[in-house]
């Protein structure tokens, strides 16, 4: 999709639909300064670098992480926020995309929007005069696995050459996962039901060689120093529950496929999780899981994108 060369101040207006839409140099700088942001909220250190701008959250999917961590990171920013639901606006239905993303972003400087198919998100900021930022969608989550990759760093320095292995669908989080791999220089190994595969065709990667596929899970998790799952029916696909539930019965993240990793491996879920079903209790709130912190670090990562699509590089 070409983006129009419309500026938001002096810097070059960008959007972020997909992981792969920055390269790994501009991932060092975002988190770094996501980094410095989360330093300064912890130790209340009033920042407000966006006080004179306002976020638009569009809202086709419900959430509970992305509005608390986008509509509190704005706040903390100096910022104001509006919130839509679908109930509220009028995009796609009475009104056509293109032009709620021609008025909308007239009144506002930046548009996070949570929805189905990617191809609205696309929609929209082919016509929107300020920056779009994927809160999710069917094919891609890339704020959430922004936030993943700024954890593991916390916890344990780079991700580069390092293993990440996916257990589950291979939905919008494993898609997101490798293009992160294609860019950062890690390795996914990814291990699904039959009939729930990966695309890479979606993702797009440039390098096939950072995904490893496997049959069965355990593979997977050999040597990873990170494990990750999703939940095994995603919003939108409600009615295969029942047929999921058998499908993914023995792709259960549970102590024995942490037993094969790295000694010293982090678990990580996206949430809401079901205890039981994608992932066991003493996984998720076992010494190994960090999801807590990932949770927290989606409104970091997320301040310090904003900041980047509004301002540029500070400094």
């Amino acid at each position: 999709m070409n983006t129009p060369t419309i500026k938001t101040g002096q810097v070059p207006m960008r959007h972020y639909l997909q992981f792969k839409d920055l390269s790994a140099e501009e991932y060092d700088y975002l988190l770094g300064r996501a980094t410095l942001i989360k330093k300064r909220f912890k130790n209340y250190e009033k920042y407000t670098p966006l006080y004179d701008r306002t976020l638009a959250m569009i809202f086709e999917k419900a959430s509970t992480r992305t509005r608390v961590s986008f509509e509190a990171g704005m706040y903390q920013m100096g910022g104001s926020v509006v919130n839509l639901t679908s109930g509220d606006s009028q995009l796609g239905r009475a009104e056509p995309i293109e032009d709620s993303a021609r008025v909308i972003s007239r009144m506002v400087d930046v548009v996070m929007i949570r929805t189905f198919e990617h191809t609205k998100i696309e929609a929209f900021a082919a016509h929107s005069r300020v920056p779009v930022i994927n809160g999710l969608t069917n094919e891609y989550h890339p704020c959430q696995i922004l936030a993943d990759v700024f954890t593991y760093i916390e916890h344990r320095g780079s991700i580069r050459g390092k293993v990440v292995a996916w257990v589950g669908d291979g939905n919008n989080m494993a898609n997101t996962w490798l293009q992160a791999a294609d860019v950062l220089g890690f390795t996914l190994h990814v291990s699904t039901p039959s009939g729930y595969e990966i695309d890479a065709k979606v993702a797009g990667v440039s390098n096939q060689a950072c995904v490893k596929v496997f049959d069965n899970p355990m593979d997977a998790c050999r040597g990873a120093h990170l494990v990750t799952t999703d939940v095994w029916t995603s919003m939108g696909y409600e009615a295969e529950n029942e047929a999921r539930q058998k499908a993914f019965a023995d792709w259960r993240v549970d102590r024995d496929m942490l037993a094969v990793a790295q000694p010293d491996v982090l678990f990580m879920h996206c949430l809401p999780a079901h205890r039981g079903e994608e992932v066991d209790a003493d996984v998720i709130d076992g010494p190994h899981s960090v999801v807590w912190d990932e949770a927290e670090n989606r409104m970091h990562v997320q301040k310090a994108l904003m900041e980047y699509l509004l301002l540029g590089r500070i400094g």
